[in-house]
């Protein structure tokens, strides 16, 4: 049996008071799906956030739920970050629904606003829109939730916030803010220090974080859900316990789930809640390190972070340009795995998974470059400085090591080859122009990267979406 990593990408960060809080759920009976501990953490998570909130077995059972509370159901569309962990798609596969999704764009990586658009507008062509849109903040970094909330809010779609990765990252408010259901100004909650910025998952119907044993906090598994009001939190609270009425015997008048956090690991992240600040900064340490150390090399880029926005730097994510390096991330995630360093490739794109390879999508191929020559780096925020000099020192004895003869430059689609879009939103002069897959087209299983895109895009001039609904769509 293999051991583990000795220097892994994300591991909890756990101490004292992490042990006396499970400790005193124990001694004091409250082991199940109720208890003081739960109603602490809610009420903690409600005032970072500003909004009610509702704690849920796993961020994926909290996307289900709010999924649920967006009125999606059999036969609807819809959107997805393509750019994600499969669990931010999975639940609208639950429901029976059928996900579309959508790329990116390059001042975040994350959803491109322009490829929203596209999708609502190839919608509506055939007069239906999408029911819901689900968002991610990815690896901490927030999205540009302006622009796709006021699209959202413009088309009648629900804004789903996948902010599993984003606990604590911020986005500066926009001046008289508005509430998701009424339009009306917001009033402030906490102070006008916090309206200043928000935290992610504020902005849309529901925002969804995770607390699985990798986040920035962890409660071994666990979840939340930040909803608008109190009654939405009450009937996602009923969703998350079967349903139950209140009546003396078991009564059930809608379908429910086994979804509820339990107290003991409610206890945990309470006492996780209370070092956050000091996780976010030691993670924004540890990225600023990584920026100085590895920045002189040509052709490397960090995930960037948008003007107005605060990420938690969840995880440390570059991408290598195959321009200048070919195919050399693999072998770099190998060489740091042959010293004991964890480190993972970027993202697969959802549309490129084999699951959803008959799938709709929307945008430029930036996910798959990113997916191609993309690296995530340990970035736990209990990673000691010595060990990341000894990452850091790895990593740039690889790059010097790799001579321009040994890149191979076949196969990855470098970013810098992709055609930017007419600047259609303002100041995106970096969107890219909007591609339909096509689904006519035979997709190909296994990897992608190094295939001939032709066969699998069709390229929309002019941005247009030269694609028409099929009349069971």
């Amino acid at each position: 049996m293999s051991l583990p990593p000795r220097i892994l990408l994300s591991p909890p960060d756990v101490g004292k008071a992490e042990r006396d809080s499970l400790l005193n759920a124990f001694d004091t009976n409250w082991i199940s799906t109720a208890g003081p501990a739960i109603e602490e953490f809610e009420a903690s998570m409600a005032s970072l956030i500003g909004r009610p909130c509702v704690a849920v077995a796993s961020g994926t059972s909290g996307l289900h739920l709010a999924l649920r509370l967006a009125g999606v159901s059999a036969g609807d569309v819809v959107l997805c970050q393509t750019f994600t962990f499969a669990a931010s798609a999975n639940p609208i596969l639950y429901e029976r629904a059928e996900p579309w999704f959508l790329d990116s764009e390059r001042r975040t990586w994350n959803l491109d606003a322009n490829a929203l658009e596209d999708a609502i507008r190839a919608l509506a062509r055939v007069g239906r829109r999408p029911r819901a849109l689900i968002a991610v903040h990815l690896y901490g970094m927030p999205a540009e939730i302006h622009s796709i909330r006021d699209l959202c809010d413009r088309h009648g779609v629900a804004l789903i916030e996948d902010a599993a990765e984003s606990l604590g990252s911020t986005v500066t408010a926009e001046v008289g803010g508005r509430s998701r259901a009424s339009g009306q100004e917001v009033p402030p909650r906490g102070g006008a220090a916090q309206e200043r910025t928000r935290q992610t998952g504020r902005f849309g119907l529901a925002g969804i974080f995770s607390f699985n044993g990798n986040k920035i906090i962890t409660t071994a598994g666990g979840g939340m859900i930040a909803v608008d009001s109190v009654a939405e939190a009450a009937r996602l609270r009923k969703w998350s316990t079967q349903s139950r009425e209140p009546a003396a015997h078991y009564e059930h008048a809608e379908l429910g789930y086994n979804y509820r956090l339990s107290n003991v690991l409610a206890a945990l992240g309470c006492a996780q809640l209370a070092s956050l600040p000091d996780k976010i900064l030691r993670r924004r340490e540890i990225f600023q390190r990584y920026r100085e150390a590895l920045g002189g090399f040509t052709g490397l880029e960090f995930q960037p972070e948008a003007k107005g926005s605060r990420s938690n730097r969840w995880l440390t994510a570059l991408y290598l340009d195959p321009n200048e390096w070919g195919n050399c991330r693999d072998a770099l995630i190998a060489r740091l795995a042959a010293r004991g360093i964890e480190s993972r490739p970027l993202w697969k794109p959802m549309h490129r998974q084999p699951l959803y390879l008959n799938s709709r999508h929307f945008g430029s191929p930036l996910s798959e470059a990113l997916f191609a020559g993309g690296i995530c780096l340990p970035s736990g925020s209990s990673l000691r400085e010595e060990e990341q000099q000894e990452i850091c020192r790895e990593i740039s004895g690889f790059l010097r090591e790799t001579s321009s003869c040994d890149r191979s430059r076949a196969g990855h689609l470098p970013m810098s080859d992709q055609k930017e879009s007419p600047n259609r939103r303002g100041d995106s002069s970096l969107h890219t122009r909007a591609i339909l897959s096509n689904p006519t087209v035979a997709r190909p299983t296994g990897n992608p990267v190094g295939e001939n895109r032709q066969n699998h895009f069709e390229h929309a001039p002019g941005g247009a979406t030269p694609w028409t609904v099929s009349a069971n769509s």
